[in-house]
């Protein structure tokens, strides 16, 4: 394909969002070459970040998402009474930043749990492209609404009494995001802290080792170190639906 006299690569453009959100954003909508050439200009490479660094701190005012290229973060909110409470973990692939776009700032912080590197796609800079560009709009707006009902997975676990049935409700969920980025949804690589890990799921940190330990006699999970290996699907999922009133 020819423009203006160039050769354009439309798979080494596709290959430069490889691995991450946005290839979801261009790939279906069908663009020829021009139109992807103006999705590929938004998209803000920046520089890495090293475990414990923020990407933004909640109260910034940064009107922008934020593509995971590799890695992984946490975003967590600061209590009043300074305690800190973990929001949610965020694997390569994934949009982080919609916190920031109704304009009165970040309501979290965004900070790397491991060497991490992401993309920065500036609002006002993406609303233009998907303005001009058929079905990227659409698109956008159904990776926001998936990454909505992601967010809302949170409240309901922490709902469940069972401590055993929100750790299960958490493995099976990032394991279906594994599966949607083409990774091995039966091996999670747990980059967060067995305390981060009971912070988020609201319980102890003893808790949260005795959990991995019945699991594995149960012949659900092979735990080595942080990674754990998923042998049962089913029973998994059987966990993560047992009812509260359910003593078996």
């Amino acid at each position: 394909m020819r423009e203006s006299g160039k050769v354009i690569n439309l798979r080494e453009l596709r290959q430069s969002c490889a691995d991450c959100a946005l290839n979801q954003l261009c790939l279906p909508a069908s663009i020829g070459g021009e139109d992807m050439l103006r999705l590929d200009s938004v998209v803000k490479q920046r520089r890495p970040l090293e475990r414990g660094e923020w990407l933004y701190r909640e109260g910034d005012s940064h009107a922008a998402l934020f593509v995971i290229r590799a890695g992984s973060l946490k975003t967590y909110t600061t209590l009043p009474e300074g305690d800190v409470q973990i929001l949610g973990f965020h694997i390569a692939g994934e949009l982080i930043g919609f916190d920031g776009l109704a304009g009165n700032g970040n309501h979290c912080t965004a900070e790397a749990l491991e060497h991490s590197s992401v993309c920065e796609v500036p609002l006002d800079a993406l609303s233009d492209v998907a303005a001009r560009v058929p079905g990227l709009q659409r698109q956008l707006f159904r990776i926001m609404g998936r990454e909505f009902d992601r967010e809302q997975q949170h409240p309901v676990m922490m709902g469940r009494k069972q401590a055993m049935s929100r750790l299960a409700i958490f493995l099976r969920s990032l394991s279906e995001r594994l599966q949607g980025i083409d990774h091995d949804p039966s091996v999670l690589n747990l980059s967060m802290s067995r305390q981060e890990l009971a912070n988020y799921l609201g319980l102890v940190i003893e808790t949260v080792s005795r959990l991995f330990s019945r699991m594995q006699a149960l012949g659900v999970l092979r735990v080595e170190r942080r990674t754990v290996h998923i042998l049962d699907m089913a029973g998994l999922s059987a966990l993560a639906e047992k009812a509260d009133d359910d003593n078996g």
